[in-house]
């Protein structure tokens, strides 16, 4: 579901993923940038091609700067999940330029496919996915996506992909063009506990962050992309005894924050931030 920042709808639980009225065939929104030989989703990233669909309605011109800021689904038997929850807690724009939110199918292929068919129809100059990665404490900054899946419980479609590369022809690994370093201290700063990571894991969180900073290479669009993993919400550990967790609000709070010091550093700050999970 692509959502409107500026009149805050609610989420749409029944149908993750681009909402039906909004989504738009790759086809049909041409790139600022003149983009590559083969400048679509990479035939080893699609499951199936994309449904027709209209174009969203809106009175802004589409030059307009934009950020997108994913979420996912819940998964793995919660029932809510903080990484899209938080997006509702957005301003409609960061910096002066405007924050569209997107939630995700906790799906492997199919969200690379939803993520890869906004940034073709709004070009943003930011791509900020979230996730949840219950068992950390603290906003999580990837600094690398790495070429496999290997999944430790089924996704929401069932899928459990072991030992299996993300894009056959693709690199080993990918690095976040954001500016991970300046964003974790940018969080910090807002008194939201965060880090910058070394690893996103190897379930749907890791198979996105890869899928779409290898996309955005093909592709030669000019957005700078990256993930940020966030704990568990503060009510998803009432029954999970010496679990760590955060509100929602706080984890907004860090989003918001990291976002504003990723629109002002184009090269990231040059200080130790190396740790392992």
């Amino acid at each position: 579901m692509l959502r409107r920042r500026s009149r805050r709808p609610k989420p749409d639980t029944r149908k993750p993923g681009i909402h039906k009225s909004e989504a738009v065939q790759p086809s049909e929104t041409k790139s600022r940038r003149r983009a590559r030989p083969g400048a679509t989703v990479p035939p080893e990233l699609i499951t199936k091609p994309a449904a027709p669909a209209k174009a969203p309605r809106t009175a802004k011109p589409k030059s307009d700067r934009v950020i997108l800021v994913t979420g996912f689904e819940p998964f793995g038997g919660e029932t809510t999940n903080p990484s899209w929850d938080l997006c509702d807690l957005l301003p409609p724009s960061i910096g002066g330029v405007r924050v569209e939110t997107l939630m995700v199918p906790c799906r492997f292929r199919t969200a690379i496919e939803v993520v890869a068919t906004a940034l073709q129809m709004l070009n943003p100059e930011l791509l900020v996915c979230v996730g949840q990665a219950g068992g950390r404490d603290r906003l999580s900054f990837e600094r690398v996506g790495i070429n496999v899946d290997d999944a430790r419980i089924p996704d929401n479609a069932g899928e459990r992909p072991i030992d299996q590369p993300i894009a056959v022809n693709g690199p080993p690994a990918y690095f976040a063009t954001l500016p991970v370093k300046a964003m974790a201290q940018a969080a910090r700063a807002a008194g939201v506990p965060a880090e910058v990571s070394n690893t996103a894991g190897t379930f749907v969180c890791n198979h996105l962050l890869y899928g779409v900073l290898h996309f955005i290479a093909l592709s030669g669009m000019g957005t700078r992309a990256g993930f940020v993993h966030v704990p568990f919400a503060d009510a998803q550990v009432a029954d999970k005894p010496g679990q760590a967790s955060m509100a929602v609000a706080t984890m907004a709070r860090g989003i918001e924050a990291a976002i504003a010091a990723a629109l002002e550093h184009t090269a990231d700050v040059r200080t130790s931030e190396g740790k392992t999970h």
